[in-house]
C-alpha cells in the first residue's frame, strides 16, 4: 500500500470516527437526560467520558498528522482555499471539543454525586447541559463542513 492511500484511508477513517462518536455521544447523553433517571445519566456519562478520550481525541490528533502528510505528498498549498478553510473551521470545532469535554467531566461528576447522595440532578447540571448542547451544533456543522471540502475537491482525489 502506498503511503498517500495509507493516509487516506487513515483520515477518511479519523473523520468517521469524529463524527460517529461526535454524534453518538450526543445522542446517547440526550437520551439518558431525557429519561432524569439520575444512575442511568452517571452510568452514561462515565461511557461519554471515557469515548471523548479514547475516540475523539485520537482521532482529533490523527486528523492533522495524516492531512498534513496527504498535503505534503500530492504538494498542495496550507494557503489554497479549501485547506485554510477547512484547517480553520478544524481549530474552531477544537476550541468547541475542549470545553464540551470539561463539561462532559462536570456532568459525570455531578451525577455521580448525585446518586450517591440519593438527590435529584442540581440546577447546575441543566446549565452544563445546556452549554454543552450550543457547543456541539457549531462544531458538528464544522465538521460537515470539512467533509464537503474535503469530498468535493477533485484535485484531492
Amino acid at each position: 500500500m502506498e503511503l498517500f492511500t495509507l493516509l487516506e484511508y487513515l483520515h477518511i477513517l479519523g473523520a468517521m470516527v469524529l463524527f460517529g462518536t461526535g454524534l453518538g455521544i450526543a445522542f446517547f447523553m440526550f437520551m439518558a437526560d431525557r429519561t432524569g433517571d439520575v444512575a442511568l445519566i452517571a452510568g452514561t456519562a462515565r461511557i461519554v467520558v471515557m469515548a471523548d478520550f479514547l475516540f475523539t481525541a485520537t482521532a482529533i490528533v490523527l486528523q492533522p498528522l495524516t492531512g498534513l502528510g496527504m498535503a505534503h505528498i500530492a504538494h498542495f498549498h496550507l494557503w489554497e482555499s479549501w485547506i485554510a478553510l477547512s484547517l480553520g473551521l478544524y481549530l474552531l470545532v477544537g476550541l468547541l471539543w475542549l470545553p464540551t469535554v470539561w463539561l462532559h467531566i462536570r456532568i459525570r461528576n455531578i451525577a455521580e454525586e448525585a446518586v450517591a447522595a440519593g438527590t435529584p440532578l442540581p440546577q447546575r447540571y441543566r446549565n452544563f447541559m445546556r452549554i454543552c448542547f450550543w457547543c456541539c451544533w457549531p462544531a458538528f456543522i464544522g465538521i460537515l463542513a470539512i467533509l464537503y471540502f474535503m469530498v468535493t475537491q477533485p484535485e484531492y482525489w
